[in-house]
């Protein structure tokens, strides 16, 4: 049953208050429900759309594609999700964060349209939020939108929104319980938001067979990485061929990272799908890629110790942080502050980044999801074989890491990972610049 509030709200906060308690589900997937409340709303595009989808690499391709366009001199207009800190970092704006009143203003829209001639329809906190942004996003005269998808892809509440290009990035398993559990259960969801006709570029090098058959299916243009485009590189330049287009000479991204390279393929091969429509040149590219910012990707922060950040929160995405602070080079000590989802594999995740890790500091998180300092700890009793490791409970993130920070040495390193909470947590008061306590008085 739908619930209709006694008093509108008036503020961001209370809006989203209100959202979490409108639907007896926080993630209902499908589509009927959010399409008729954005009928209603007359919510229209007429920029070209990019969708993106996949388990990892959604964000840093989003990123990119953004930094690109803009460069380019395009008004551009970004959706992702979850934020790190505040709700309005949620949609990007020419590169700056939502104004808190446009969104009210959007919020009060959405339930008017929900409500429309008592015929209540009954909305997650997600689709809620996602209508609001994706109105405000069709208001503000974007030359182009780019929409990360939120879970899965076909059931996904942007999917109500043509897309002009979608862009499918790496595939692994997360989230079985509502996609799947194989990688041709998720690449099947994955492959929703492909459009018939359209170009769909897949730059996960060894895609699952259902990606394939389906872009076959409904004949979308496929382009698919080391078919259609491929990269190639020594370690100061990589370039860039696909479809009667190369970049050459281009310096890598400055987001870090060994799987950055694979994102940054697949982001040039949606923009030379669309070049007819956005046309961008070669410095364009060079700029974008060189001045990408995105927080809490393999974001390493310079100091006494060394600060990581990142928001890796599958076995996949860990994976690739380990293979990541492996060619990070030699510090005596590893510090990791952690703090994880329950419905996530946490044993395996434990277990693929385990081996560097010296000192554990795991933490609660502020949300019902969420695995208990407790839980996480015991998981990581029951596969420890090294001896010397040590391991402590913290209720908040920020605990973990002052706790982290008072036993480092200058030399060592700090990683903050498992969970967009973990990583935001820490990031609450900004980006922490790291001092360790025993250089204070230097």
């Amino acid at each position: 049953m739908a619930v209709r509030m006694k008093t509108q709200p008036t503020t961001l906060d209370q809006w989203l208050a209100y959202c979490e308690q409108l639907h007896p589900k926080s993630i209902d997937l499908g589509l009927e429900r959010v399409r008729l409340v954005a009928e209603r709303m007359q919510i229209r595009f007429t920029c070209p759309v990019i969708t993106v989808a996949g388990t990892n690499g959604k964000g840093s391709t989003c990123a990119m594609l953004e930094s690109i366009l803009r460069q380019a001199g395009y008004h551009t207009g970004l959706y992702t999700s979850p934020h790190l800190v505040r709700f309005e970092e949620r949609l990007m704006l020419q590169g700056e964060p939502v104004g808190t009143p446009d969104l009210v203003a959007a919020f009060a829209r959405v339930e008017s349209a929900r409500c429309l001639n008592d015929a209540e329809v009954s909305l997650t906190y997600f689709e809620f939020s996602t209508l609001a942004i994706l109105d405000v996003m069709a208001r503000s005269a974007l030359n182009v939108t780019i929409l990360e998808v939120g879970l899965g892809g076909r059931l996904d509440a942007v999917n109500i929104i043509e897309p002009d290009c979608s862009v499918i990035t790496s595939i692994d398993i997360d989230h079985t319980e509502l996609l799947g559990l194989t990688r041709e259960q998720i690449g099947f969801e994955k492959a929703g938001i492909m459009r018939t006709g359209r170009a769909v570029v897949v730059s996960d090098p060894l895609p699952p067979q259902s990606v394939l058959d389906y872009a076959k299916e409904i004949d979308a243009d496929l382009w698919r990485c080391g078919v259609d485009f491929n990269v190639s590189g020594d370690k100061l330049q990589w370039a860039w061929a696909g479809r009667g287009r190369r970049y050459t000479g281009l310096a890598y991204p400055a987001l870090r990272g060994a799987n950055q390279l694979i994102n940054a393929a697949g982001v040039l091969a949606a923009l030379a799908a669309l070049r007819e429509r956005l046309p961008i040149t070669a410095q364009a590219v060079r700029n974008g890629f060189a001045f990408v910012e995105l927080p809490g990707r393999f974001q390493i922060v310079p100091g006494q110790p060394t600060l990581v950040l990142d928001v890796a929160h599958n076995p996949h995405a860990v994976a690739a942080l380990s293979a990541n602070l492996d060619a990070m080079g030699f510090f005596p000590t590893t510090h990791a502050v952690f703090g994880a989802m329950a419905d996530k594999d946490i044993a395996l995740m434990l277990a693929k980044i385990a081996p560097l890790i010296d000192q554990w500091y795991f933490t609660d998180l502020p949300t019902p999801r969420a695995a208990s300092a407790a839980q996480l700890m015991e998981k990581w009793q029951v596969q420890n074989t090294r001896k010397g490791v040590t391991a402590a409970l913290y209720s908040d993130p920020q605990q973990a890491l002052q706790a982290a920070i008072s036993a480092a040495n200058p030399a060592d390193r700090i990683i903050t990972f498992g969970s967009f909470y973990t990583v935001g947590g820490v990031l609450k008061e900004g980006v922490p610049r790291l001092q360790a306590q025993h250089m204070s008085n230097i």
